[in-house]
Parts: C-alpha cells; sequence; structure tokens
C-alpha cells in the first residue's frame, strides 16, 4: 500500500485536476448557449433557401442553371472536413477523421482526393494521409458569414475553373450537447429535385427564374457552408462540455476512493502505534 504522503499527493494532484476539467466545462457551457442560439435561427433560413434553389433549378435545363449544376466524370475531388483548433472534447474530432477516411476510401478509390481543413486537428490529422490544400486555424477566432463566404467563394473558383470536379462538406451536425451527428453534404455541383416540383403556389418570378437562380446559387452555397460550421462550432462546445463533465465526476470518484484509502491507511498506522506504545508499556512493566 502507498504510503501516507504519497496518498496526500494524489489527492492534491486529482482537486486541482478537477477544478481545471469544472473551470473548461463552466466556459464551454457558457459558450455553448450563444452557439446554439445562432445555428437554431440560422437553420430555417438555410434550409429554406437550398429548398427554393433545389426547387427552381428542378424546372429548368441546366444550361439556364450554370456551371455549378454541371455533372462531370469524377477524377478530383475535394472535401472540406470541419474539426476544432484544441482537443480535450470527446470524439469530436476523431469521428470526423474515421468518417471522412472511410467516405474516401468507399467512394473515391483511386481517385484524387484534396483535404481543405478548417481546424488544426483536420489539418494535422488528415495531413498525415491526404494532400490538405488550406489549412484554416483562425476561422473560429472571428467566426462570421463574410469570412467563411472568402473560403466559399475560393471554392467555387476552383470548381469553375475545373480545378475539382466534385466538393463535399464533412462536419459534425449539433443535435444536443451530448450528441453530434457526422454529415456528409454534396456542396459542388447543385443538387437538384428529381420528380414533380410542388406547383400548388404559382409565383411570379422577375426577372426570370434562370435569373434568379444564378443569382441565389452562390448566396446558397456561402449559407450552406456558414451553416456547417456553425453546425460543428456548435457540435464542438457541446461535445467539450459534456467530456469535461465527465471527467469532473470520473476525478470526483477516484479522490474519494482515495480518501477512503488515506483513512485506512491513517487508521493502520495510528493502530500500529498504539499496539507499539501498549507493548513497551507492558515490556517496562515486566
Amino acid at each position: 500500500m502507498a504510503n501516507l504522503k504519497e496518498i496526500r499527493n494524489r489527492i492534491t494532484s486529482i482537486a486541482s485536476t478537477m477544478q481545471i476539467t469544472s473551470a473548461m466545462k463552466m466556459v464551454s457551457a457558457a459558450k455553448l448557449k450563444k452557439a446554439q442560439d445562432a445555428i437554431t435561427q440560422m437553420r430555417p433560413y438555410a434550409e429554406k433557401l437550398t429548398e427554393l434553389l433545389q426547387s427552381l433549378s428542378a424546372s429548368l435545363d441546366a444550361n439556364a442553371v450554370g456551371s455549378f449544376s454541371e455533372e462531370r466524370e469524377i477524377s478530383k475531388v475535394l472535401i472540406i472536413a470541419i474539426t476544432s483548433n484544441r482537443g480535450l472534447c470527446g470524439g469530436f474530432n476523431s469521428s470526423i477523421i474515421k468518417g471522412a477516411t472511410k467516405h474516401i476510401e468507399d467512394s473515391y478509390n483511386g481517385k484524387q482526393v484534396d483535404i481543405l481543413a478548417l481546424g488544426k486537428k483536420g489539418a494535422d490529422l488528415l495531413g498525415k494521409s491526404y494532400n490538405v490544400i488550406e489549412r484554416n486555424t483562425k476561422i473560429f477566432d472571428d467566426l462570421t458569414f463574410d469570412n467563411v463566404a472568402e473560403i466559399a467563394q475560393r471554392v467555387m473558383d476552383l470548381y469553375l475553373d475545373g480545378t475539382y470536379d466534385k466538393v463535399e462538406i464533412i462536419y459534425n451536425q449539433f443535435k444536443n450537447a451530448a450528441t453530434q451527428i457526422v454529415q456528409i453534404e454534396e456542396f459542388l455541383p447543385v443538387e437538384k429535385i428529381e420528380g414533380e416540383t410542388n406547383t400548388n403556389v404559382d409565383y411570379i418570378y422577375e426577372p426570370s427564374k434562370a435569373e434568379i437562380v444564378l443569382q441565389l446559387i452562390p448566396k446558397s452555397l456561402k449559407t450552406q457552408l456558414y451553416k456547417a460550421v456553425r453546425d460543428s462550432y456548435a457540435s464542438e462546445h457541446g461535445a467539450r462540455m459534456t467530456a469535461m463533465h465527465k471527467a469532473t465526476d470520473n476525478a470526483n470518484d477516484l479522490r474519494n476512493d482515495l480518501l477512503l484509502t488515506y483513512n485506512k491507511a491513517r487508521q493502520a498506522a495510528i493502530t500500529n502505534e498504539i499496539l507499539e506504545i501498549v507493548g513497551g508499556a507492558e515490556a517496562l512493566n515486566n
């Protein structure tokens, strides 16, 4: 059994760790509330904009929609992987790395696949196996639509000039603080709805459907990427809050076990001292 000093040192160390994990949990909880409100308010707008764009595109021919919906033979693919800059958030980053690796192996085996990494963890880990064309680790320092729109515009330019035939986004979709769902979305080409469109409402379009679609596509794509980044940001803080909550609980359980061990060892030491005193007194009497 470890001596009392060693046990006391371990208890002190665990108490310090608990303070750190508890503080990190509270910080993430505060950031999560703001991030959750942002993505909750944005989702209906982003989904409706995408729905409107797909509905309009479905009623037009490919030439009218433009190059953003052009179907090509896939030989070069770009994956936008959204992770975090820091760890200590459970399986948040590893789920993206594993999901991206499996998706590439299953869907694009033998094709050229490059990575655009938003977040340091994705850049470092995916960079070991794939070519990372851009590492953006500052996006979360100032997460605004304009900053994300610049990235989306660069990706659109790479698609239009033929550098890539397909672009996809992989990220963690926020469900709640304890649950994040890995999502893989097609970014380019723009997906068109198959089948009949909703004809219950007769809209009047000015100047024309085709012109509206051409103006909506860039805005919709920028909004789609911004929503994905916002989703990932909220998921990160939810995952970190949950991970730090579990770490704090585990540290508390370990501290309690050590306190019990310490008290038993202390009691045993006191008992041994009493026995030694009694034994010494008896020896003197004899």
